[in-house]
């Protein structure tokens, strides 16, 4: 049974059960209706105790059914069925409290949780709002302020906060004893949340929390309308508020963004190792030494740092070794100043980092992690010393962004040691992990560098080795596009409009002037004896590197900065003009969608051929990687969903258009043409290649 009945004197214990979670499918909604209606005539039965089996209460409802036909009873009815109930109902939680298991918690007459429950209304993230009362009781138990900046934001409360708010009443051990003891002439005199009086409106409040929305869920639909909901309970009467609230849910649960973003939550849940690895044991790390201290080696080191592995990083002078210090230094500072950590915990946790001049003194550690530049032959020299240096059972990896790691890979005797972990930066705070597998990669290394994105919570993808691997192959390709935009008629900041109206937090310009040109100005120079010459090539990215304009850390880049903050620049815009001259190029006006249309469309035919070669094993992992690790928009589903959307026949239709004027750059990828050939439209794509 997905609900168990059982008594304990003249206590009702109600239980769900829908292991792991407890998902509220439709057979807890009939089990709970039926169960509460029985109850309800129960003579016997004082008071009723609802919970959850394991290690939840419930998780939310089942988002599997969100792509189904509606099955009754629906969760408005089994909260009915609780409110109308007759005796008191003491939630009883033990674990997540989420969604519309929170929502359950809502209906009963008493919330008491465990310190290692969480609860909260985190809808929004699935691109609809609370649909069973939750914008309605919310604000009534702890105010307007505090429920619309909760809801807005679908934020998840641990059980202590949960306490100070209001949204449980009682922290305990054991919340089932704990209900069993609580006073039954005290609960009878609780009023039900939706009898009480409407909360005062707050209209400050619900302004910033639509605006703190706006910024962090950008383009998403559900947070304002969530706001808005939680705004009426403060002037509808609770009838027509339920009403209107379900109705909202029901609109924005068919809605493309909120299937975008279950096709995100599912692809997140499958991310892990894959099935060949499952009787693999990785090689358990507790103590790593991170090769090269800049940047993104401190950010490494930090991270391994946070999960209590001992850290050693590796420099080669002493210079070096004190911006080493330096990098490490301030990542604490900035933990404590944001409220991360105390001033004696980052320090304890300093304490277990070391930096070291050379490799003559290593610890025996059971992994290493290579961050340096990108330059092969220093990659080969560390990985020749770190062979030379550590255990032979130490996994061997390289942070390398674009670098052939079956060449990094050459100079080991045991190749099957080494592999890829492509962090990206900062480390310790974005959430993809690129697993990149060589060709003798082996899979205690593969398996060891998936529990070890496990421990740092990391989103894992695993790679197959090409220049750039999955993400920053697709990155060359918008750059690509979008310089072709650019010299065709677009400016910059045009391109950057149309990408940020897209949904992505910047465009291509303003990211490159944030992260430094001189990036990806020594990549393509990597590239350039490799480059076809038939394949246009715009060479304004390299004039302004050449020029010293390397983005913001010198003051000019793409844009020019006054007072730090960016500006169209008119010399960028005669040096685009003189180029397009040079180059024969007769320039036109472009509107924002076209603009973007063409940038989206090129990386879907790169991400294509990245299937196709084997690079990326199934679309959902491309979604993973352009999500996490270079801004997609979420709420879109990531690329390949995106390309679903849009129908592949469509997709190849446009790509066959442009080729039509530059069939070099726009050849169709042979596994779009056979999927489209195929018949494979919208609705089968992620069935035919997940």
């Amino acid at each position: 049974m997905s609900v168990r009945l059982d008594t304990r004197g003249d206590a009702a214990i109600v239980t769900m059960e829908s292991p792991p979670v407890n998902a509220i499918n439709q057979a807890i909604r009939q089990g709970l209706l039926d169960t509460f209606t029985a109850l309800k005539s129960n003579a016997d039965v004082s008071r009723v105790i609802l919970t959850g089996a394991g290690t939840a209460f419930a998780a939310g409802a089942d988002a599997k059914e969100f792509d189904k036909p509606s099955l009754d009873p629906q969760l408005p009815d089994v909260v009915a069925a609780i409110e109308a109930c007759g005796k008191p109902v003491i939630a009883a939680i033990d674990g997540p409290a989420l969604g519309g298991g929170y929502e359950l918690a809502l209906a009963c007459t008493y919330r008491v949780a465990t310190l290692r429950s969480s609860v909260g209304l985190p809808e929004v993230n699935l691109g609809v709002v609370p649909g069973s009362g939750g914008t309605q009781k919310l604000p009534r138990l702890i105010g307007m302020a505090k429920a619309v900046s909760l809801i807005a934001e679908g934020r998840v409360v641990k059980a202590p906060d949960a306490m100070k708010l209001g949204m449980v009443d009682a922290v305990a051990d054991d919340p089932v004893n704990f209900a069993m003891t609580l006073d039954l002439e005290s609960l009878h005199a609780i009023t039900p949340l939706i009898c009480r009086p409407m909360p005062q409106p707050d209209s400050d409040a619900v302004a910033l929390a639509e605006k703190a929305a706006a910024k962090r869920k950008r383009g998403e639909q559900a947070p304002l309308r969530a706001a808005n909901l939680v705004a009426a309970s403060a002037v509808l009467q609770p009838e027509e508020a339920l009403a209107r609230e379900r109705a909202a849910f029901l609109e924005l649960r068919e809605s493309d963004q909120a299937r975008a973003l279950r096709h995100m939550f599912f692809a997140e849940r499958a991310a892990k190792a894959p099935a060949s690895l499952r009787d693999v044991d990785p090689v358990d790390i507790g103590v790593a030494v991170v090769v090269g201290g800049g940047t993104m080696g401190a950010s490494i080191a930090y991270a391994l740092n946070g999960i209590g592995i001992d850290v050693s990083i590796v420099e080669m002078d002493a210079e070096a070794k004190a911006r080493a210090e330096a990098n490490v230094k301030k990542l604490f500072d900035d933990a404590v100043k944001r409220g991360l950590a105390d001033q004696e915990a980052a320090d304890a946790s300093r304490e277990r980092m070391s930096v070291l001049i050379g490799y003559d003194t290593l610890p025996p550690a059971d992994i290493a992690i290579e961050a340096a530049f990108e330059d092969m032959a220093v990659k080969k020299q560390i990985f020749t010393s770190l062979e030379q240096s550590l255990p032979a059972s130490a996994i061997l990896a390289t942070n390398t962004s674009y670098l052939d790691v079956n060449d990094i890979a050459s100079v080991v005797s045991d190749k099957a040691r080494v592999v890829g972990l492509h962090f990206f930066s900062p480390a310790h705070i974005m959430k993809l992990l690129e697993i990149v597998s060589a060709d003798a990669t082996g899979p205690v290394a593969l398996a060891t560098g998936f529990e070890l994105a496990r421990r740092l919570r990391k989103v894992p993808v695993l790679a197959g080795v090409c220049d750039g691997f999955i993400g920053n192959r697709i990155l060359a390709r918008y750059r690509e596009i979008a310089d072709i935009t650019m010299i065709d008629g677009a400016t910059p900041w045009e391109i950057d409009a149309a990408m940020v109206a897209f949904g992505y937090p910047m465009g291509p310009y303003m990211a490159q002037d944030l992260s430094g040109l001189d990036i990806a100005y020594a990549n393509r120079q990597r590239q350039a004896p490799l480059r076809d010459p038939k394949r246009r090539y715009v060479r304004i990215g390299d004039r302004l590197v050449e020029d010293g304009r390397l983005g913001r850390k010198t003051g000019a880049g793409w844009y020019r900065y006054v007072d730090g903050k960016p500006e169209p620049d008119p010399l960028v815009e005669k040096m685009i003009a003189e180029e397009a001259h040079a180059a024969g190029v007769e320039r036109r006006t472009f509107d924002p969608t076209e603009i973007s249309d063409r940038i989206i469309t090129a990386m879907i035919n790169e991400a294509f051929e990245i299937l196709d070669e084997g690079i990326a094993a199934k679309p959902s992992d491309i979604d993973l990687v352009l999500v996490h690790g270079y801004g997609f928009p979420r709420w879109r589903g990531g690329l390949m969903h995106e390309a679903a959307a849009r129908g592949l026949d469509s997709v190849l239709a446009s790509i066959e258009t442009f080729a039509e004027k530059d069939p070099v750059i726009w050849t169709p990828s042979p596994l779009l043409r056979s999927m489209v050939r195929d018949g494979i439209g919208r609705g089968d794509f992620a069935a035919a290649k997940n």
